[in-house]
């Protein structure tokens, strides 16, 4: 007889998972890895700069952001699907109170209302727009994570300017990025609908007008709750699908 013991295989469901874990493409920790790097340097800068330069840097990237919004915007292909899926959005956010809730969870820096505008005007800025969306689904269906790489530049030089600015708030983001852009890559397959046109266009028209208000507020023109804003980008693809239902 005998004694040795017999090890039993590990579920199914888990062997799934681990592989689907192997399916992370390393553009999406790459991604990651630039925003914390470069909201701890813009974090570091921004110690050194007094309040005189930093209201100037408000201004420039201000109305950077401004324009940006603008482009997006533009890229709208129905401007109704757009304005209700804000209006959705705006409900839903103001009912959970999205910002303040944010406000909350920054209660631990210096000025929590600062950590909440950071992060938010942080998490539009790296999450909305094509290249997350095509980008990712790339990543996870072709294994090219080209788009995620230049995108991956671009946040590293954006977080650092706004980290100067806003701090901890910015920092935090690193995680969502993470997050959500694994995410996509994972369900690369089940929201490959996403890089079609017709979803892309409002998609990125919703986020465009979102990023439009973050410039606002940074021009300190309207100070417009952008947090509450953002369940419009889950409103956009869920509208355009109906639409497509009754044409």
């Amino acid at each position: 007889m005998s004694n040795r013991m017999t090890i039993a295989p590990p579920p199914k469901g888990i062997i799934n998972l681990e592989r689907r874990c192997l399916k992370i493409h390393p553009s999406v920790l790459i991604n990651s890895a630039c925003v914390l790097a470069g909201s701890s340097l813009g974090m570091a800068l921004g110690k050194a700069i007094s309040e005189r330069f930093k209201k100037v840097l408000f201004q420039a990237v201000g109305l950077t952001t401004v324009g940006v919004g603008i482009k997006m915007t533009l890229d709208t292909s129905n401007f109704i699907i757009v304005l209700l899926a804000l209006a959705f959005g705006a409900v839903v956010g103001e009912i959970l109170d999205i910002e303040e809730k944010l406000s909350r969870v920054g209660k631990f820096s210096n000025d929590s209302t600062r950590f909440a505008k950071g992060f938010v005007a942080a998490t539009t800025l790296f999450l909305v727009g094509p290249m997350t969306i095509v980008g990712s689904i790339r990543a996870g269906l072709l294994s090219d994570g080209t788009l995620i790489y230049v995108k991956s530049v671009l946040d590293f030089i954006s977080s650092i300017v706004l980290a100067s600015l806003y701090g901890v708030g910015v920092l935090l983001t690193s995680v969502v990025v993470l997050l959500v852009q694994g995410g996509v890559v994972l369900l690369a397959s089940q929201l490959s609908f996403l890089t079609q046109q017709t979803y892309l266009a409002n998609f990125t028209g919703a986020g465009g007008l979102i990023v439009l208000a973050i410039g606002l507020r940074l021009l300190e023109l309207k100070d417009i709750k952008v947090g509450n804003l953002l369940p419009a980008l889950i409103f956009a693809p869920i509208i355009d699908y109906v639409a497509t239902l009754f044409r």
